[in-house]
């Protein structure tokens, strides 16, 4: 699996989370005090992440950080 294959598969696991949650990308944006097209580009796999970034968004979506790291 390439980096940018990652990077979507992440974005895509954030997105279903995002949504199971039944946040819009404009509250979820407001939950990590960050702009709308950042959450955006997180999800279109546009935006690498730390590991430390992967948690706060983990966090904010009350999951544990394996939950966005399913890599099938």
């Amino acid at each position: 699996m390439t980096k940018d294959e990652l990077l979507k598969q992440l974005g895509r696991n954030v997105k279903a989370e995002r949504v199971r949650k039944g946040y819009s990308q404009d509250t979820f944006a407001e939950l990590l005090n960050v702009t709308r097209s950042h959450i955006s580009k997180i999800e279109c796999g546009g935006e690498n992440m730390s590991i430390a970034k992967i948690l706060e968004v983990a966090r904010a979506l009350n999951i544990h950080i394996s939950g966005l790291l399913r890599f099938d």
